[in-house]
């Protein structure tokens, strides 16, 4: 990952509070997955792109090559131009647990069918092994959050890993680092492999809401940043939604009940209707929340809800083709959207769409918020200070309601 382009007091400033534990050439990572292990002994990966009904977890190490002493990374990260370039590794991989396998057995009885208690205790067993290791890891992370990164189509464990692993690094080191990696398809016939990734993303929806549970249910966690990319942002939304709708059942406030510091979706690959309707749903059926009266909403975040979309994603319009989509969220201009939507997203105050119309970076501009070093910065800026756009630490220029784009100045310099 390129340096982001943060002013230098800020970027001096960025590793400060890095624990010695943590002053490493290597970063550790909790993953959680449902993909099916691979169990060859010449299998290049420990695990694969198959689907498997039960959620392991587990934590690795990647490795920053060349090996460096802490002082001479931390100078490599923040230089640019950079004299080396710092490759990742896949290190030792360790799985820790696994949740039973699904569906969980059950038994009939006079009076109903019940859980089966010895599945449960195994459930519990992995619950607390899963906790207690976010506990551990807290013990190492200034600010008591965990942030949890959800990847796209067309990744596997250890690209997913790495994109965590430099998130990780230049989020300051300061978070419970965390992976939710899910059977998306690799290689093939785009075609094929696309429709695969899609059924695997609804799949994937009710393991990463026991996720988000679980981690915002260990004792000590103050707060979670959760951050999807692509197609991950549909399993994402999707878990976010029915969380909502959990927490709303149970009269609480879903921004207290799920510690939501930050929802980031990048380049998000769902179709711009499709995602106004999960969203807009809450608002628009007055009689979905018992609790709150028919004028009154709850709180949904404690921070922002953030969509970074550029109009030149390459890979999103070779979506659009796939599913005939008028537009997908991760491309979406100011004017393609209503009015009405701009006023009710406005309306909540911390709801910002960041719109980059920048030079590409990557190979289908699909992965600026990694390989644009401006884009990066603001990243960082957000998920590190909870700045909000327009602050000068966060220079976006406003686009009218909740949109946001960068300074042309800053766009030009960079095409």
């Amino acid at each position: 990952m390129p340096t982001p382009a943060l002013p230098s007091a800020d970027g001096s400033a960025l590793f400060d509070q890095v624990p010695d534990a943590r002053r490493t050439a290597n970063i550790e990572l909790l993953f959680i997955t449902d993909r099916a292990p691979k169990t060859a002994p010449d299998a290049g990966l420990p695990y694969g792109q198959e689907r498997i009904r039960s959620l392991g977890f587990g934590i690795v190490e990647v490795e920053l090559r060349p090996e460096l002493n802490w002082d001479d990374l931390r100078g490599h990260s923040l230089a640019d131009p950079r004299e080396e370039q710092i490759a990742l590794e896949l290190g030792a991989v360790r799985e820790l647990g696994r949740y039973p396998d699904e569906p969980y057995g059950v038994r009939r009885f006079e009076q109903g069918v019940q859980r089966d208690p010895i599945v449960m205790e195994r459930h519990e067993r992995a619950e607390s092994a899963l906790q207690a290791e976010v506990q551990r890891q807290l013990q190492h992370a200034p600010s008591g959050e965990v942030m949890l990164y959800v990847h796209g189509f067309n990744e596997t464990f250890a690209s997913a890993a790495y994109t965590a692993a430099d998130l990780c690094h230049f989020f300051g080191r300061r978070h419970v680092c965390a992976f939710f990696t899910w059977p998306a398809a690799v290689g093939g016939n785009p075609l094929f492999s696309y429709t695969q990734t899609t059924e695997s993303a609804t799949f994937s929806v009710g393991h990463l809401k026991k996720t988000i549970r679980s981690l915002v249910e260990t004792p000590g966690v103050k707060g979670t940043q959760l951050l999807a990319h692509s197609r991950g942002t549909a399993v994402m939304l999707n878990a976010f939604r029915e969380l909502t709708l959990q927490a709303i059942a149970a009269g609480e406030d879903p921004a207290d009940a799920f510690k939501l510091v930050n929802l980031i979706l990048l380049s998000p690959d769902i179709d711009a209707d499709v995602a106004s309707q999960q969203i807009e749903v809450f608002v628009s059926d007055p009689n979905l929340m018992s609790r709150w009266s028919r004028d009154t909403l709850p709180r949904f975040f404690r921070g922002r809800l953030t969509v970074y979309s550029s109009p030149g994603d390459r890979a999103l319009k070779l979506s659009s083709f796939l599913f005939r989509s008028d537009e997908r969220v991760g491309q979406i201009r100011p004017e393609e959207i209503s009015q009405t939507s701009k006023d009710l997203y406005a309306a909540f105050d911390n709801i910002d769409f960041v719109v980059f119309e920048g030079k590409r970076t990557d190979k289908f501009g699909h992965s600026y918020f990694l390989s644009n070093p401006m884009v990066s910065a603001d990243l960082v800026e957000l998920v590190v200070n909870g700045t909000p756009p327009g602050h000068r630490r966060r220079p976006l220029i406003s686009a009218g309601g909740p949109f946001w784009e960068f300074p042309r100045a800053d766009v030009a310099a960079q095409e």
